[in-house]
């Protein structure tokens, strides 16, 4: 009887200690430098091995409303996992663009392959595996507002505020496209966050040889990721070519355009963060 016993008082022990769910605490920026507007092109990025795969590392900056902005690409071998399930007070995206993940979210498991977004909200624990054949790819996003530190609180799925954006994924693919006059675009997600005023996201595509309007100006910082095709992005006079898999950092108020290069569709997605040190429009 006695080891029976003995099992039955350290059950509760060892159930608790499976479920322990790891923090993941902030580390202010490796460079101090404030972001400004930044072409990255993919051919430029050096893969480094990991346990699981490499990873590119991209951005580790702040920027002029951000506290932190920290961009990387992780491409996990099959069977691989991200890390063990873990939680953090900042908001983070991924964008799938290369196999078939399992997404772990308070616990519930979700499918996310090639297009997805997955947004998880702050303090909820989660994690990623490859649960395909080959590796699998993602663009990691965690922005860090004033709004993002503190580490005691609740998850968010815990508190669940009204018209707070909860942790989720979204199969862009499957989304209404909406025809312009330049191609098309495609509504991913507008909505309040814990740590921000707005996140928004759209998938924009060019038509051959399309352009968007010129000097275009946002009030926030945005995060962008060419899907597919070439362009030419100009951004304050100073142009660039790039291709798929290459990103852009635009810092808010900064004059961009884009111009499809290729005889084909270009696409690209774009990631837009409001905060309360965002510069305000000028009044009408």
């Amino acid at each position: 009887m006695k080891p029976l016993l003995l099992t039955l008082l350290f059950a509760p022990l060892a159930l608790a200690s499976a479920q322990t769910i790891a923090l993941n605490t902030y580390a202010p920026p490796k460079d101090p430098t404030i972001l400004a507007s930044t072409f990255v092109d993919w051919d430029s990025l050096t893969a480094k091995p990991t346990p699981a795969g490499e990873v590119r590392q991209i951005f580790d900056n702040p920027t002029r409303t951000l506290d932190k902005l920290e961009v990387h690409v992780t491409t996990l071998n099959p069977g691989m996992q991200s890390h063990p399930i873990h939680r953090h007070s900042w908001e983070e995206i991924l964008l799938v663009t290369q196999g078939d993940f399992e997404v772990s979210i308070n616990g519930r498991k979700q499918h996310a392959g090639p297009g997805s977004l997955v947004f998880f909200a702050a303090n909820d624990p989660h994690n990623a595996t490859n649960v395909g054949l080959t590796p699998a790819t993602y663009y990691v996003i965690n922005f860090v507002s004033d709004l993002s530190h503190n580490e005691s609180a609740p998850s968010a799925a815990e508190r669940a505020v009204p018209g707070k954006l909860a942790s989720t994924v979204i199969d862009c693919n499957a989304l209404p496209q909406t025809p312009t006059p330049t191609g098309s675009r495609v509504s991913v997600l507008n909505s309040p966050t814990l740590t921000f005023l707005t996140l928004e996201s759209h998938i924009t595509t060019l038509s051959a040889g399309q352009s968007t309007a010129a000097e275009m100006i946002d009030h926030n910082d945005e995060f962008v990721l060419i899907k597919s095709g070439s362009v030419e992005v100009k951004v304050n006079g100073v142009s660039s070519r790039m291709h798929a898999g290459s990103v852009m950092f635009w810092a808010a108020d900064d004059k961009r355009s884009l111009r499809n290069l290729g005889a084909t569709p270009a696409s690209y997605q774009v990631i837009r963060v409001t905060t309360a040190k965002s510069p305000k429009p000028p009044a009408n």
